[in-house]
């Protein structure tokens, strides 16, 4: 077998286990693809909105954020923020929340899809993350995200009229409406092969081991007859995605 396996990942661009997941998943991946034989993956990203009601401009830091949505004090936020920059740190990354700039994420899904018509959604994905998580940047304001595209080798201009006429805002609408018909209700989510799906930050070990089913099924299935193979494919695919 040659053809990769399809990785659709639905996450959000200020969702901290969502770049946490994000490392583990690519050392799932590399675990997978490191037992040789053609293994490889070739991954999706997908528009999810975590807090769609979130302003451009949120007044506060995002343990402020944290409080105000959960109903928690203001010190457990911060504590629940350290426990997860501990997570983090063990992937590494370095999370510094107290610079992070909550924000709504729309307009950076936006430019998520505007890199995939370009070839560059893997990239566009990776250099939000690190803007919203680490470096403090505004991933909510179009020229600010403008900035970012141009950083990864994309045309400012063209970013910068594409986020401003929302033409990839029809795309952003088609992943949340295949996550509800899927029914995703939190990311990360994985969805492997269009057979599995994987919800949350699993560890690699847990990656490599659901590729390497899937991988192990795609030759038992080549084996089958076409007809039968197509049937069971489907039945599973319904059976089993989003469950």
């Amino acid at each position: 077998m040659s053809d990769s396996i399809k990785v659709d990942i639905w996450s959000d661009v200020a969702c901290p286990w969502c770049y946490i997941g994000k490392r583990k998943f690519e050392a799932g991946s590399g675990l997978f693809a490191g037992s040789g034989d053609g293994r490889a993956v070739d991954v999706e990203y997908h528009s999810f909105e975590l807090s769609p009601d979130t302003p451009v401009d949120f007044d506060g830091t995002d343990a402020d954020y944290l409080a105000e949505h959960k109903g928690i004090s203001l010190e457990q936020a911060n504590e629940m923020l350290e426990r997860v920059s501990g997570i983090a740190s063990q992937v590494g990354l370095d999370y510094d929340f107290p610079s992070v700039k909550h924000t709504n994420t729309v307009k950076a899904h936006q430019l998520i899809h505007f890199a995939k018509s370009k070839g560059k959604q893997a990239e566009m994905k990776e250099r939000l993350l690190k803007a919203y998580f680490v470096e403090g940047g505004h991933v909510g304001r179009d020229e600010s995200l403008a900035d970012y595209a141009a950083e990864i080798g994309l045309d400012r201009e063209e970013a910068l009229s594409a986020l401003e006429s929302d033409v990839y805002l029809a795309d952003v609408r088609a992943d949340q409406a295949d996550a509800q018909e899927y029914g995703i209700q939190g990311v990360p989510f994985y969805v492997i092969d269009g057979k599995y799906g994987v919800s949350g930050a699993q560890e690699a070990a847990t990656f490599a081991q659901v590729l390497e089913q899937v991988w192990n099924e795609r030759g038992s299935d080549a084996a089958a007859a076409p007809s039968d193979t197509d049937a069971a494919g489907k039945a599973q695919a319904s059976d089993e995605v989003g469950a």
